[in-house]
């Protein structure tokens, strides 16, 4: 089993606030995002969360804690 490391954080959401507005976002595979976006699929966060992509985070928006400490326990490494 292979891993990657992003090189920058790219996340998405799995909870809202009343307003349709992310609590929180979570690091998930580059690859993987525009296909669920597009095609609806699922993708796995670092952290184990199952869900589609369904928003983009803005800048300052809350990261979910658990994918960042294990995003930054990550080797650096390539896109490949």
């Amino acid at each position: 089993m292979s891993t990657e490391t992003l090189t920058k954080p790219e996340t998405d959401s799995t909870e809202s606030t009343d307003d349709d507005s992310p609590k929180m976002f979570h690091y998930v595979r580059k690859n993987k995002i525009a296909e669920s976006a597009v095609m609806g699929t699922h993708v796995v966060a670092l952290c184990g969360e199952v869900f589609p992509v369904t928003k983009s985070p803005k800048p300052g928006s809350p990261v979910c804690p658990k994918c960042k400490k294990i995003y930054e326990g990550l080797r650096p490494g390539g896109d490949d």
